[in-house]
């Protein structure tokens, strides 16, 4: 099984930043599972959200030739808890991306039914980019990331730095 951690983007600018949207349900089991009778969602699957949106930031850039795996979270600090029926906006921005490694630095925001955003939680988070065959195990099969990145909306709302839309790659 598979946990993804994100819903959808809303933008994303190759190489720079990307935000995306979790929608938080009650109809999440681990949700019950934290602490019983108070239903939320545990700050460390937050920092998988964060790093779901960064990841796939980075590995983006890095046109998806290396696994990008995340290494370290530098710094993680949260206000308060998301609960059912928020909507969390994870928002990533590319702060170094060199070729062994990247950083990215990432805020989670909720927006309530209003759409006032209000500050969750940020964090730093390392990336590092290993070579196929470096003893980390194939994710994702090309065609079964590409209906995940579809499903996204990245090819629906990606830009490259020049404003050009993404277009799918070949694989």
């Amino acid at each position: 099984m598979r946990w993804f951690w994100i819903d959808r983007f809303n933008e994303f600018v190759r190489g720079k930043q990307a935000t995306a949207v979790k929608n938080v349900s009650l109809a999440e089991e681990h949700l019950h599972d934290h602490f019983p009778g108070a239903a939320l969602m545990p700050n460390s699957l937050v920092v998988e959200g964060m790093a779901q949106t960064a990841g796939l930031l980075v590995a983006d850039a890095l046109e998806f030739n290396r696994r990008v795996v995340l290494a370290k979270v530098a710094k993680a600090e949260f206000e308060y808890d998301a609960v059912p029926g928020d909507s969390i906006l994870f928002r990533a921005t590319i702060l170094e991306l060199k070729p062994t490694g990247s950083l990215a630095s990432v805020e989670s925001v909720i927006v309530d039914e209003k759409g006032k955003e209000r500050p969750q939680g940020k964090a730093e988070l390392f990336f590092a980019h290993l070579e196929p065959g470096e003893g980390v195990p194939k994710l994702f099969e090309p065609e079964e990331l590409l209906k995940w990145l579809d499903h996204m909306h990245i090819y629906d709302i990606g830009r490259d730095e020049a404003g050009n839309p993404l277009s799918r790659p070949d694989w």
